[in-house]
């Protein structure tokens, strides 16, 4: 992987674990996805409609239609991810997530992109694997302690994770075709698609509007805070893959794993420090073996 495609990753790797743990601490919705999309829109609407109007006349319909299913699986995406966060720890919930989507990412661009795997990148992507399940939380995933409350608060996690990291790996694949074979702009990508995903949600969220109303009086700043910092992550992302493979790109985002065991522990202190730590380490060697591949 080229040097400055690993530079962006882990500066989108920090960028995307610090606003993860914002919306983990809000305990948000629907109504929350649709206040951050808003955010988002107003911006970066100067940068976005700068570009659209250059570039999107040229779009072909494949280019509409892989942006309008990016923007659909980025919304349950969120959804499924917020109610985890209200259900579990972001501890089990977000390394689940984001180790399981990079894998299943992976393998689909090896087994049908016709991209190669070196010998270092299948030994990074085994440590990325091994650090994120250390720090859902080793073998205590299996055990789950011998309290019900906890056991079931772990599986919660569990299934919200691993179902999470499918929509990952989807929406993954989709924008990266797209700015791979299809030349769309990865700022467009991120951009466009969260109008669709305003189109979506907004006709559900909008029709209880008290409830609307109540979610942007306590949610409104860090609503707008997500919304002005998470593109830069992704769009981060979508740029790394234009320069390197995406099977390399999607396993090296776990590095954000570090930054949300070391800030993320601290702050919502959920406990096994010192297993998450160990799994740090290990995503740590893991995008370092990526780097070489």
């Amino acid at each position: 992987m080229p040097a400055s495609a690993l530079a962006l990753v882990i500066l989108a790797g920090l960028i995307h674990a610090c606003w993860n743990i914002l919306a983990k601490r809000t305990g948000g919705d629907a109504r929350f996805v649709l206040l951050t999309s808003l955010a988002l829109a107003l911006v970066w609407a100067p940068l976005g409609l700068w570009l659209g109007w250059q570039q999107m006349p040229s779009w072909s319909t494949q280019a509409w239609l892989m942006v309008a299913v990016s923007g659909a699986l980025h919304v349950v995406y969120f959804l499924v991810l917020l109610r985890g966060y209200r259900l579990a720890d972001l501890t089990v919930v977000y390394p689940l997530a984001r180790g399981s989507g990079p894998l299943l990412t992976s393998i689909v661009a090896i087994a049908f992109l016709g991209e190669q795997v070196s010998p270092s990148s299948a030994l990074g992507v085994a440590c990325v694997v091994s650090g994120v399940f250390l720090i859902a939380g080793g073998p205590g995933l299996f055990r789950a302690a011998h309290d019900p409350q906890k056991r079931a608060r772990v599986k919660t996690g569990i299934f919200y994770g691993l179902v999470t990291g499918v929509f990952i790996a989807a929406y993954t694949l989709v924008d990266g075709w797209s700015v791979k074979h299809l030349g769309v702009s990865p700022v467009l990508v991120d951009y466009v698609g969260n109008l669709f995903r305003i189109a979506i949600l907004a006709p559900f969220v909008l029709r209880d509007m008290p409830a609307f109303a109540h979610a942007w009086r306590s949610q409104w700043k860090v609503a707008l805070l997500v919304g002005a910092i998470s593109p830069i992550a992704y769009v981060m992302v979508l740029y790394a893959m234009q320069i390197a493979p995406l099977s390399h790109v999607a396993p090296a985002r776990e590095i954000s794993m570090l930054f949300a065991a070391i800030i993320g522990g601290q702050l919502l202190a959920e406990g096994d420090r010192a297993l998450r730590i160990a799994g740090a380490a290990l995503i740590a060697v893991g995008v370092m073996a990526l780097g070489l591949g």
